[in-house]
């Protein structure tokens, strides 16, 4: 998420834990079945899924019927692959909304276990933090904060060397690897109780060199350690400036473009470009559609995927700095043709292998938690999926 993340999350501080069979199957019809592009992924990130589950929410189909296995249902919706984050130690985390903070390497390891068992490819979205990491705080873990940078690049590949070895050994080796969470300006800054100069350890467009040479150093040895651990894996760069009317430093796309030619400029080996799209932080889907077809242009090479996207089905999300109801209402419907448009649009992109909604399991049905968070795929009042969850398998079918 954004550098807004800090703001929506905010909204979670008063959480509490606390087709029929034919009897005669000649007689049958026979239902034309949808060609799937085998090469295209599409589905969620479900990091808070056992926790809900443990919480006893209660999920339904648009039906109204009771789903007993989220994952089976999303096979069924036509899904393909599921993402999850990592944090290094989110125990240290201290944010209000603390209850979003628990994918330590033993969560990621059940949970990944059982997206692969299901049948779903597995994104792996290391975010190098005990806690959130986004373009608006990078912040080195805890454990980290007093190496210099030499033992700062052993230690990222030593960490990404072991985290995935577990992986592998507990049966859920990822498919798709994020070397870190929106890392449009940089990784481990440094402590977050010494923020001070802002510039130190960023990489903005404006950063002195000896910021991206830093940066790029520390990028290679994760990446290193991914290759050596998971050779069949892509990897992924992730970067979310894709708007140019909401953010200050990418008129013209900017600030996207000098990030990936930096990328290539320091040799970075990756294979697919992550980007983040939220149409109330990042305006309208033109923006993300110029954005994509500027980066097919300049690295053809490169697959591109949507990893986060969303829109609200009740009301606005906290922080959100532009209103798109006039085209989409913040209703059951309107999120479905948001998504639907938002389909055409990447779908008229071939290099576009990729859609995920992010946060798409939320559900506060029969639960305690309050102050929802509003972009999800299931209404907390009713428990239903949304409308716009059986619309995103269009990705693939179309």
């Amino acid at each position: 998420m954004n550098k807004w993340i800090t703001t929506v999350f905010a909204l979670f501080s008063v959480m509490t834990f606390s087709a029929c069979s034919a009897t005669n199957e000649e007689m049958a019809p026979v239902v034309p079945t949808p060609q799937v592009n085998i090469k295209k992924f599409v589905g969620g990130d479900i990091s808070m899924l056992p926790y809900y589950e443990n919480i006893k929410a209660n999920y339904f189909d648009h039906s109204g019927k009771k789903i007993t296995a989220p994952l089976a249902f999303f096979k069924e919706e036509g899904m393909n692959a599921m993402r999850v984050r990592l944090f290094i130690d989110p125990s240290k985390y201290t944010g209000d909304d603390k209850v979003n903070i628990c994918q330590d390497l033993n969560y990621v390891k059940t949970l990944g276990k059982r997206i692969k068992e299901a049948g779903f490819k597995f994104m792996l979205d290391f975010h190098y933090s005990d806690g959130w990491a986004d373009p608006g705080k990078q912040w080195t873990p805890e454990a980290w904060t007093k190496l210099n940078d030499t033992e700062l690049q052993a230690e990222i590949y030593n960490y990404t060397t072991e985290a995935l070895k577990e992986l592998k050994a507990a049966g859920a080796e990822p498919d798709f690897i994020q070397t870190g969470n929106e890392i449009s300006y940089g990784m481990l800054w440094g402590a977050e109780d010494k923020v001070g100069d802002d510039e130190t350890n960023r990489c903005y467009p404006s950063s002195n060199m000896a910021n991206w040479n830093r940066f790029g150093k520390l990028l290679k040895q994760a990446i290193k350690a991914c290759r050596e651990q998971c050779k069949d894996a892509k990897i992924i760069i992730h970067c979310e400036r894709v708007s140019t009317s909401q953010q200050a430093d990418n008129k013209n796309y900017a600030a996207l473009s000098n990030f990936f030619a930096k990328m290539k400029s320091y040799g970075i080996d990756y294979d697919i470009i992550g980007l983040s799209y939220y149409p109330y932080f990042h305006g309208t889907i033109s923006e993300l559609d110029g954005a994509i077809s500027l980066l097919e242009k300049n690295y053809a090479d490169k697959d591109i995927m949507l990893v986060e996207t969303g829109y609200p089905y009740a009301w606005e999300v906290g922080g959100s700095t532009f209103n798109y109801t006039t085209t989409y209402p913040y209703s059951d419907a309107g999120q479905k043709q948001f998504t639907d448009d938002l389909i055409t649009m990447l779908n008229r992109h071939k290099k576009v292998t990729g859609l995920f909604w992010w946060w798409m399991e939320y559900n506060a049905k029969d639960t305690n938690l309050t102050n929802w968070y509003n972009a999800p795929l299931f209404d907390s009042n009713t428990g239903k999926a949304t409308s716009a969850l059986s619309e995103l398998k269009k990705f693939i079918t179309k």
